[in-house]
């Protein structure tokens, strides 16, 4: 009679786990469901993010705002957006001054200029060598950046590093240093005649 018992008690048990188990089942599924619902939610809205007819509409945009801006090199590091556009005030109206600058913050020595009219690009060119800060700054129309095409610099031989070919040789021995000379006296001499090296 206690088997008896006993048994029931273990019934009783993996009955209990057995519920237990379906519950975290049901509450794992639950959470990847949830989880899916949240991945596509992501996906829909990065795909209409990178759609095409978006995308194109972008760089027409950048083109369009790039025909209303100029590069502006040589700019004095401690020259103020403000103190730009108040140098290119007589173009036209400015509508932004940009100073890139560098990751820890400092200017690179260069900014770009948008007007709100494309005339008045023309007539910032002819502030090109005019004086800021005492530097004479260069003015060029903003070129438009296209992704993905990145432009080529070929590069230039180092003078000090000497020649490297650049496509395979065939083997060639490698230079050997006479055993004779630099202080030592060597033991077995070799006549001139029967070295290979020479």
């Amino acid at each position: 009679m206690e088997g008896d018992v006993d048994m029931a008690g273990a019934e009783n048990g993996d009955v209990m786990e057995l519920d237990d188990m379906k519950k975290r089942l049901k509450d794992m599924e639950d959470e990847a469901a949830a989880l899916r619902e949240m991945q596509a939610k992501v996906e829909k809205e990065m795909g209409a993010a990178q759609d095409p007819a978006t995308a194109t509409a972008s760089q027409a945009n950048k083109e369009e705002v790039d025909s209303r801006s100029v590069f502006v090199g040589n700019v004095d590091y401690s020259c103020t957006p403000e103190e730009v556009q108040q140098h290119f005030g007589s173009c036209g109206t400015v509508n932004r001054v940009t100073i890139r600058t560098n990751k820890y913050g400092q200017p690179k020595g260069y900014a770009y200029v948008e007007f709100v009219e494309p005339e008045a690009v023309q007539e910032a060119l002819l502030l090109n060598e005019s004086e800021l800060h005492g530097r004479q700054l260069k003015v060029s129309a903003k070129r438009t950046n296209i992704p993905g095409m990145k432009q080529f610099r070929a590069r230039r031989p180092n003078p000090y590093m000497g020649f490297r070919p650049r496509a395979p040789t065939p083997y060639m021995a490698p230079y050997v240093f006479s055993p004779y000379g630099y202080g030592k006296v060597p033991r077995f001499r070799m006549p001139m005649r029967y070295s290979p090296y020479f």
